[in-house]
């Protein structure tokens, strides 16, 4: 592949590769070191010759397979977070919906992730994972329902919740 292809892919792609892998690995550090390795594998070379929806499936199919890797090598099958610490509640909400995608089957979360965060389309997340397009559309849709009902009942008492304000020093 050409280096201003590569350079074009990375300006187009990197915010939402990152995403998607810090989605799965849930440490930035290891995130940024596996979407640079993704795209180092990509200027390498090793790209087959695809055409341009292939060639995203297959980019975002090196990403998961470098974040499946990472997980299985640290011993850690999902994500880990901090703790409960205290935190703005803005964050509550985020780390409610980082735990609702942790407990989505793993293969589920993997397509949520890539039709969500990283924007692809249907015959994209099934080349990328292997699937047909309509096993992608009934993993979606299972996931969305199954994120709705998780996150119902925080979302619900943060709207209900009183809002207590921090006097100034």
């Amino acid at each position: 592949m050409d280096t201003t292809d590569v350079e074009a892919l990375f300006r187009a792609h990197e915010p939402r590769v990152f995403r998607f892998i810090s989605r799965l690995v849930g440490r930035a550090e290891s995130a940024r070191d596996l979407t640079q390795e993704v795209f180092v594998r990509v200027a390498a070379g090793r790209m087959p010759a695809l055409a341009d929806g292939e060639a995203l499936a297959w980019m975002y199919r090196v990403a998961r397979n470098l974040a499946l890797d990472h997980l299985r090598r640290t011993g850690r099958v999902t994500p880990v977070f901090p703790a409960e610490v205290p935190r703005p509640a803005a964050q509550d909400v985020r780390v409610e919906v980082q735990r609702a995608l942790e407990s989505l089957h793993e293969l589920d979360r993997h397509v949520f992730l890539l039709r969500e965060v990283a924007g692809l389309g249907y015959s994209e997340i099934a080349a990328t994972c292997e699937l047909t397009p309509d096993a992608v559309r009934s993993r979606i849709h299972r996931a969305r329902l199954h994120l709705r009902g998780q996150l119902a009942a925080p979302i619900s008492h943060r709207q209900h919740a009183p809002v207590t304000l921090k006097p100034r020093p």
